[in-house]
């Protein structure tokens, strides 16, 4: 897969301009977040919503390799709630 090269100038104060055809297809509007990442070739940018589901991709790969399912973490957070409701208003959580 080739891929075409896009050169922006870096600007005084370090700004550099994402060219309207790579923000119109990653969906990058003025105001949006990207995030810079580090890496041995250079700098990626990525918007945010990108940064966020590689890490949630990661979280579920980690509880994978736990043995942990969706269904177990969700139980544990209702679980974990009904003892902090319990502990802070003394309301006892019904049990389903």
């Amino acid at each position: 897969m080739t891929q075409a090269v896009k050169l922006a100038t870096v600007q005084k104060r370090g700004q550099v301009t994402i060219p309207i055809e790579l923000r119109r297809k990653l969906g990058i509007e003025a105001g949006g977040v990207v995030a810079f990442i580090e890496t041995e070739d250079g700098i990626l940018i990525s918007p945010r919503e990108v940064l966020a589901m590689d890490a949630l991709d990661k979280i579920g790969e980690a509880l994978k390799e736990q043995g942990v399912t969706l269904e177990d973490l969700i139980e544990s957070g209702r679980d974990i709630r009904g003892r902090m409701i319990e502990e802070e208003y003394g309301i006892q959580a019904e049990k389903e």
